[in-house]
């Protein structure tokens, strides 16, 4: 019998598919493909169907459904996942844009059929014969499920969740040169002219979108901002959706093209909002987020005055090995990639207040990323705050800790940039 095997190289720039006889060992290179960034892992690829092979490659400028070495999927459509293949064809998430994701058949010989439509973003699982799509979008709180079989919908399963009592008030936009998906979000009761501080709220980096058509995405953005608050969310170089070049920006770096995009958001949207106070610049964010605040108030105390980091990333050699020599590369032949983007390095020249916060169960980003920030703060005589939260793991799902954490970091923010907290919702 047959067994197939996906390999990598290390320096993620070559992968393979090995077909080995279970019976002989013996083992045949059949397929290979490479990049001289790196080879991106898609979700559902490779497959082999019959003689046929099923990849996700990244050519000219899009990430393609590959069948037999031949991209049949357009250069319009970037492929998200592969959720199931079969001798009909192959089902696939794909985005034309960032803002949305649709589900989409395409037959071997590159023919598509759309099994979803409207902006959104649609998510789906399917076994052949059964599907089940799953939407969001502005418009309608909450999911839309939809169950079909072979390819007609024949059930709805009712979304009762419980309606967010906030109400977004928010603007999508494209902002600078690299036209950086982003979105601002106000105050309901906002007049329009008063100043306002400002609130980035990122994530800003590898394999997340913050900016996407779905409501559930905003609730926290749209609670700080009416705490009186112009929040600012975007996706700058190095997040996906987009296009493979707009990911590969942070190849080597992956400080200086995320940290600089944040900074064109804010000063575009200032142009367009002209009542932002630049005095009052705070950004929050957790994981990379995290790591892209305190970066931020490091590198750039002129703009930003307070960071709240969660869970950052401060040394790339504390995390994931194949997650971050995809972007540095290795550390002994790198070291000088790691050497520029550890926050430990630059705690010398902290001057604004930051508050790290880290669950002490985080089996991602380990907590001894914070304490090693800290320790390096201490040595410069850098005052700063850290709140450790015990039994919590990188995210923070419990709702009563979830809710006080948020009020933690309000209170940080309004008390650093000076803002007064009376009426807080």
């Amino acid at each position: 019998s047959l067994i197939y095997l996906t390999v990598q190289t290390r320096d993620q720039q070559s992968m393979g598919i090995l077909k080995v006889d279970s019976d002989t060992g013996s083992i045949e290179e059949i397929y290979r493909w490479s990049d001289k960034y790196w080879v991106e892992i898609i979700t559902g690829a490779p497959k082999i169907i019959g003689e046929q092979i099923i990849t996700v490659e990244d050519r000219n400028d899009a990430r393609s459904l590959v069948i037999d070495n031949q991209p049949i999927s357009g250069d319009d459509l970037q492929v998200r996942s592969l959720i199931n293949c079969n001798k009909q064809g192959v089902l696939a998430a794909v985005s034309a844009n960032p803002l949305e994701q649709h589900i989409m058949h395409f037959d071997f010989d590159g023919v598509r059929t759309p099994f979803t439509e409207g902006t959104g973003i649609h998510d789906a699982v399917s076994n052949g014969a059964l599907t089940v799509i799953q939407s969001r979008n502005m418009d309608v709180h909450g999911v839309k499920t939809i169950i079909l079989a072979e390819g007609s919908p024949i059930s709805e399963i009712q979304d009762h969740s419980e309606k967010p009592n906030i109400s977004l008030n928010i603007n999508f936009h494209r902002l600078g040169e690299n036209k950086i998906e982003s979105v601002v979000l106000l105050p309901q009761n906002h007049d329009g002219t008063s100043p306002i501080p400002v609130l980035l709220d990122p994530y800003g980096g590898p394999h997340a979108q913050r900016v996407r058509c779905a409501q559930v995405l905003f609730g926290v953005s749209q609670w700080f901002a009416d705490q009186g608050f112009a929040v600012i969310v975007s996706d700058g170089r190095g997040t996906p959706g987009r296009s493979p070049a707009y990911e590969r920006e942070i190849y080597g770096d992956l400080a200086t093209a995320a940290l600089k995009d944040q900074i064109v958001a804010l000063s575009e949207a200032a142009e367009i909002y002209t009542y932002l106070d630049l005095g009052r610049v705070g950004i929050r964010g957790w994981s990379f987020g995290g790591y892209l605040a305190a970066l931020a108030v490091l590198r750039r105390p002129d703009i930003f005055h307070a960071a709240v980091a969660g869970a950052p990333v401060t040394d790339w050699k504390l995390y994931d090995t194949h997650y971050t020599e995809r972007y540095l590369g290795h550390p002994e032949h790198n070291p000088e990639n790691y050497e520029n983007t550890n926050l430990c390095n630059e705690a010398y020249k902290l001057e604004n207040p930051l508050l790290l916060i880290h669950g002490l169960a985080d089996d991602n980003v380990v907590a001894a990323h914070t304490f090693q920030l800290s320790q390096a703060l201490l040595e410069a005589g850098k005052p700063h705050e850290v709140l450790p939260l015990s039994g919590v793991t990188h995210m923070t799902p419990q709702e009563t800790v979830a809710e006080n954490l948020l009020r933690i970091q309000l209170r940080f923010l309004q008390k650093s940039l000076g803002i007064d907290n009376e009426g807080d919702k």
